[in-house]
């Protein structure tokens, strides 16, 4: 791939970027419309091609909050047409990366000297490149290490850019402006942790130790004193992402153990440490030879405080949603039913919201439950479809947890559904204190 030998770091040079975007998305509407003229029966797929195509060039360059937003959507299959989903997803792997004297001037900020004055050897060409860093390979003392690095300019572009994507993100998602504005600063707080690595490393090293005794989870050793500011050095890794190690048609067996993993990485954290790892996607996971489930990136953590964490499980692992009142009250505890609806606003809001939790907590109601169930998921994204049409649903509803939370769990699900993974789904439960139910 190649290399990316610059990245516009001020407002007014990732200012221009963004309007030169708009320029190309408005040039494709007119191409597509001038079609349409000669042909009424035009679909919108070269439209969302085209679009796709220029957008992601254009964050992809950005790198940052812009590009870990398109991650986020890439994410969520069921709010973007595929075109989008799929130029999107690129950057769960592989973003450009940037060139060498970048990566060196980093170097020279944070530490005073060069990588080489550093480690034995460091590999000026880097060999993964996502949204907000990319990772370079170096030795010291015989020992491979992983070397990420964060892209000039990314923790400080955080917040001009997400109001520059706004317009891009309204037009995509079709929420409402005051559901957008909730979203993105949700997404906001969050960026301005990841591009935070020193508050990576602590998490990193508290987490995996947290971790460090469930089966078939591994992950690297940290070290702070090759740390800084915006370098985090760590064990390298070897291993396959989740698309490679599926192209190698792996066994029943070894699918479900690392869907297990997966699982109970995720619910011990939800359900051990009210803090969870909230981005599940591909990139941040390796398949080891041993078939074990390597975890490399702590950089978006999410807590969960008790007025989100008792409702919203007491209604997938309880049989909560069988007393209608218990399950409205829940529901206005997490702002999905909101004061000032009336009787039957109520009413539509409790039956969709059930039926939504209902298909949600499908894995929790059994002791296993097989992931690679395509009408599971079917349902799942129609569901999605269904509410995403109705007129009741362009307000904002829910609590901010539910952005990430939800991001969290999905893209967990997606994961076992990628894997086509059967897993035992009591290992890690709820820990529902019945007084805080009451």
């Amino acid at each position: 791939m190649k290399e990316q030998k610059s990245i516009p770091t001020s407002k007014m040079q990732r200012s221009a970027r963004f309007v030169a975007t708009g320029f190309k998305v408005g040039g494709n509407y007119i191409k597509h419309y001038s079609k349409k003229l000669f042909n009424p029966e035009l679909n919108t797929d070269e439209l969302n091609l085209d679009n796709a195509s220029d957008i992601y060039q254009s964050l992809s360059e950005l790198k940052g909050s812009a590009l870990k937003v398109a991650q986020m959507l890439s994410m969520d299959k069921n709010i973007l047409p595929k075109a989008y989903s799929d130029q999107f997803s690129l950057s769960q792997y592989n973003a450009p990366p940037l060139s060498g004297p970048l990566i060196v001037r980093t170097f020279s900020k944070y530490f005073g000297k060069l990588p080489e004055q550093i480690y034995d050897h460091f590999n000026i060409k880097s060999t993964n490149a996502a949204s907000i860093g990319q990772v370079h390979e170096a030795i010291l003392n015989g020992k491979k290490l992983a070397v990420k690095i964060q892209y000039p300019g990314v923790g400080d572009s955080i917040s001009s850019d997400l109001k520059m994507v706004k317009p891009f993100a309204f037009r995509l998602l079709g929420m409402s402006r005051t559901e957008l504005e909730i979203y993105m600063t949700e997404v906001e707080d969050r960026l301005l942790e990841e591009t935070d690595y020193e508050l990576e490393l602590r998490r990193s090293i508290e987490f995996s130790e947290a971790c460090k005794d469930i089966d078939n989870v591994v992950f690297p050793k940290y070290y702070p004193e090759l740390s800084r500011k915006r370098i985090i050095t760590m064990d390298w890794m070897d291993g396959q992402h989740l698309k490679e190690f599926m192209a190698g048609s792996p066994s029943v067996e070894l699918r479900n153990r690392i869907g297990q993993a997966l699982w109970d990485f995720y619910n011990f954290q939800q359900h051990e440490l009210r803090a969870v790892h909230a981005d599940p996607h591909p990139g941040n996971f390796l398949i080891t030879a041993e078939g074990k489930l390597a975890v490399i990136d702590f950089g978006c953590i999410k807590e969960m405080p008790d007025d989100f964490y008792y409702p919203f499980f007491a209604l997938t692992s309880t049989d909560l949603l069988n007393d209608k009142e218990g399950t409205i009250r829940a529901f206005k505890e997490l702002q999905m039913i909101l004061p000032r609806d009336n009787a039957i606003q109520t009413e539509t809001y409790y039956k969709a919201y059930k039926e939504m939790i209902f298909l949600f907590a499908q894995p929790y109601l059994y002791d296993t439950f097989d992931f690679g169930k395509t009408e599971y998921f079917d349902q799942l994204y129609a569901y999605g479809e269904k509410i995403a049409r109705m007129p009741e649903f362009r307000q904002a509803r829910g609590v901010k947890h539910f952005i990430y939370v939800n991001r969290t769990n999905f893209g967990l699900y997606n994961m076992l559904h990628q894997l086509g993974a059967t897993v035992k789904t009591d290992t890690f439960k709820p820990q529902l204190n019945q007084n805080k139910l009451a």
